[in-house]
This record gives structure tokens, sequence and C-alpha cells, in this order.
């Protein structure tokens, strides 16, 4: 008995959760959703890869800001601090802590900015309509495999709860940079939500054929 199945390039994987879907034309503005899980699969929307790289900017140029300005000041018994993220870094820089550190750094700092640089690189040629860069492909491929490694919401609320903590010991001052690291994780949600990447890889595929 034989089983007569689609071609490859006609299938679809969640993300989620590895359910295979059949790839069809969707209408202008609609959306396909997985039937296991419910999360997007495709997306038929012209303007949502401007809204994802609108959204990849503003997160590198608040990364930025987040480096830049200081992060939180504390007061107390007459003793004022204030210190930035890469202060908070380089608290652990001596010593066996050196690796958590260089671990620290990469999870909070280096890995969404290499992501969010990656998207960027390969997105914005499609948003002008012009034909993708070299390595277009392979700049949103590490994109995705960076995705489960940047962590900076993570610590966003690390340091919530180590605030929460120590607010009853020092006056607490919140200073930009906090706010900027809040808003890239707040966009961050964001745009994985709305990023089709069935759609990017099809747009990649037709634009370099």
């Amino acid at each position: 008995m034989s089983v007569n199945l689609p071609p490859l390039d006609d299938l679809v994987a969640c993300p989620q959760c590895d359910t295979l879907h059949r790839a069809q034309d969707l209408p202008q503005n609609a959306r396909a959703y997985c039937q296991r899980c419910g999360i997007v699969l495709m997306t038929s929307q012209p303007a949502a890869v401007a809204r994802v790289l609108s959204l990849a900017l503003t997160a590198f140029v608040m990364m930025i800001a987040a480096v830049s300005f200081p992060f939180l000041s504390l007061d107390a018994g007459g003793l004022h601090n204030a210190t930035s993220v890469i202060d908070a870094i380089l608290a652990f820089k001596d010593g066996l802590a050196f690796p958590l550190a260089i671990a620290v750094a990469f999870f909070i700092l280096f890995i969404p900015l290499i992501r969010l640089s990656a998207l960027i690189y390969a997105l914005g040629p499609l948003v002008r309509e012009k034909p993708p860069r070299a390595g277009a492909r392979q700049a949103f491929a590490l994109a995705e495999r960076l995705r489960p490694w940047s962590m900076a919401e993570i610590f966003i609320v690390g340091v919530t709860v180590a605030l929460i903590k120590v607010a009853g010991l020092a006056a607490v001052t919140i200073g930009p940079a906090f706010w900027a690291f809040a808003g890239v994780v707040i966009i961050t949600v964001l745009k994985d939500q709305l990023i089709c990447r069935y759609s990017i890889w099809e747009a990649l595929d037709q634009s370099q054929a």
C-alpha cells in the first residue's frame, strides 16, 4: 500500500510543536495557525516584514542606550554608588568568577546585539524590495539559532527581584538604561510575535531566484 505524500517544500513545520502542515496561499492580511498549539505559522501581511525590521532597529538602538547610560544608583548611609550594565558584567571579572562575567556579557549583551544585527542585515533589502544581500539566508538562520540564547528578559527579571529586596535597605534610583533594557524586552516579545519565519524564508528564496 503506497501513500502519496506532498513534496517537502510544500510542508511547514510548527516552530513550537513540530507539527507538519501543508503550505497554502493565503488571502490578503490573513494568518494560518498551527492546528495543535495555535501559534502563527504563516501570514500574508506585506507590512509585517517592515514592522519586524522597525522593531529590530528600535531594539538595537535601545540596547546601545542601555549600555551607554547609568543603570541604577544606590544611596545608603550617606554613600552613593551608581552602576551600569558594563559595571555589572565587570563585577565578576576577578578570580574564578571570570567565566561568569564572559557568560553574562554574551547572554545579555553580545548575543542580543548579534541577533538584532543579523535580522537587520537580512530584512533590510526586502523592505526596500531589493535583492537580498550576500549571506542573508545565513544571517536569518543565525538570528533564529540565537533566539533561545538571548536572555535580556531574564536579566531584567533578576534585576527587578533584586531591587525589590534592596529597596528596604537603600534608596534606589532607576536610571535610563533600566528603562531601555525593559523596552528591549517588550519590543523583542512584540517582534517575535509578528515575525513569520516561513514568509521570510519564502521572500529570501524568491528574491534570490
